[in-house]
């Protein structure tokens, strides 16, 4: 199913999409976070009311929010977790040119969440080198503690796309990640939910990010240093993951960083990222 957040009637619902629309399933769960807390029974009964619906509202009637508009926690991220982009990255640094051999983890506050076609705010008084990546997104389900590798993908509810939007010269300032990717807006979100059951192999699939229409980053996630079970089993030797937990799994080649020229983010431009069996997440940058 591909579960969403909207807002229809001026209201907040959640949903499902079917081809000739928006199933409500507020009735069944106030919030997703709710419905990702219900486990698989809930699960199982919101499949059986998407089925068995008669009627629905346009997709385009609904205005798609991010299917977790406020996490409890903070998004968990995975840093140079592809290894053309770990190298891009350490080049644009004057780094040397040597991939991690752990994974590297950092997070983003809940507050940057944005949501499928709102405005990416450029803030350039703040920072004027604003920076694109597109990542393969997870949601957990389950409580997570000492998970192993072999089990951790029976612990994913769904999976969505996210945009680590990134201030590259606040990064390189404050030497750390967390503020620089964690501005007001700077993790664009969704469109949906898609659950686990449809993803057959999140490790093949093609990720794409078009800035104005030319493709900027294409990779596939078969190129991930570390896979998710590996980091899913990293996380879970020492802190409990929880239901509703958000993990972005990295960016591959292609961000603006490093380009040569160096290309940042301007007001008026269009980004799209577009991840097979996932979807496609726009917005403008303003």
């Amino acid at each position: 199913m591909k579960l969403v957040t909207y807002r229809h009637s001026d209201a907040e619902h959640i949903g499902a999409v079917r081809e000739d629309g928006v199933v409500d399933l507020t009735g069944l769960a106030p919030t997703m976070l709710a419905l990702i807390e219900g486990g698989p029974q809930l699960l199982a009964r919101a499949r059986d009311l998407v089925d068995a619906a008669a009627t629905t509202t346009p997709l385009a009637e609904v205005t798609l929010l991010a299917p977790i508009p406020r996490p409890r926690k903070n998004i968990i991220c995975l840093g140079m977790n592809y290894a053309a982009h770990a190298i891009e990255s350490l080049r644009a640094k004057g780094l040397p040119e040597k991939l991690p051999t752990h994974p590297v983890f950092f997070t983003k506050a809940p507050t940057a969440v944005n949501h499928p076609g709102a405005t990416i705010p450029l803030m350039p008084e703040l920072s004027p080198q604003r920076d694109w990546e597109a990542e393969l997104a997870l949601v957990l389900w389950l409580p997570a503690r000492d998970v192993p590798k072999e089990e951790a993908l029976g612990y994913i509810f769904g999976y969505t796309i996210i945009n680590d939007v990134s201030a590259r010269d606040l990064q390189m300032r404050h030497q750390q990640f967390f503020f620089s990717k964690s501005l007001d807006g700077a993790a664009p979100m969704g469109p949906w939910i898609v659950t686990s059951d449809e993803i057959r192999d999140p490790h093949n699939l093609r990720i794409q990010m078009r800035l104005n229409g030319e493709t900027m980053q294409d990779a596939n996630t078969s190129d991930m240093i570390f896979d998710i079970p590996t980091c899913i089993a990293t996380l879970t030797q020492g802190m409990r993951l929880e239901p509703g937990d958000i993990i972005a799994t990295g960016t591959p080649s292609g961000v603006g960083m490093g380009r040569t020229p160096q290309r940042w983010l301007r007001a008026g431009d269009m980004i799209e990222i577009e991840i097979e069996g996932v979807g496609v997440l726009r917005n403008p940058v303003g």
